[in-house]
């Protein structure tokens, strides 16, 4: 069983930035592929970015490239989501998820829907006033 917590959301101004974090039980970090989703209360959960295990891929939301940046650090269990330039359409509650062992189709693609992961956070608002 794999327990992720977020933390570092919190209310910003439009162009202001955060830094998300999700830490990670387990021995096994660094075989997991960790994602970042969010969601505003009445739509569907999101992609948002992932990673994998070793951070050297990469994977955005278009609505986000340029913005916001994926990282791990796997000495700390730690997975992270720095966030520029925010807009009020950045406005949810951001979970981050846990898949681990994956294989080639999830680095195809899979990494897209929420199906993919096993274990999820509780999340943490994020809200970007105008």
């Amino acid at each position: 069983q794999v327990q992720l917590v977020e933390s570092g959301g919190g209310l910003v101004q439009a162009g202001g930035s955060l830094r998300l974090s999700c830490a990670a039980s387990g021995r096994t970090f660094s075989t997991y592929a960790m994602g970042w989703f969010r969601q505003d209360p009445g739509k569907e959960r999101e992609f948002v970015a992932a990673i994998s295990g070793s951070g050297g891929s990469k994977y955005y939301v278009d609505s986000v490239k340029g913005r916001f940046t994926i990282s791990r650090d796997n000495a700390r269990n730690t997975v992270y989501l720095q966030m520029a330039n925010l807009k009020p359409e950045d406005t949810a509650v951001y979970h981050c998820a846990a898949r681990p062992g994956p294989g080639p189709q999830f680095y195809s693609g899979s990494y897209y829907y929420t199906y993919e992961y096993d274990y999820w956070g509780q999340g943490t608002q994020v809200t970007v006033s105008s």
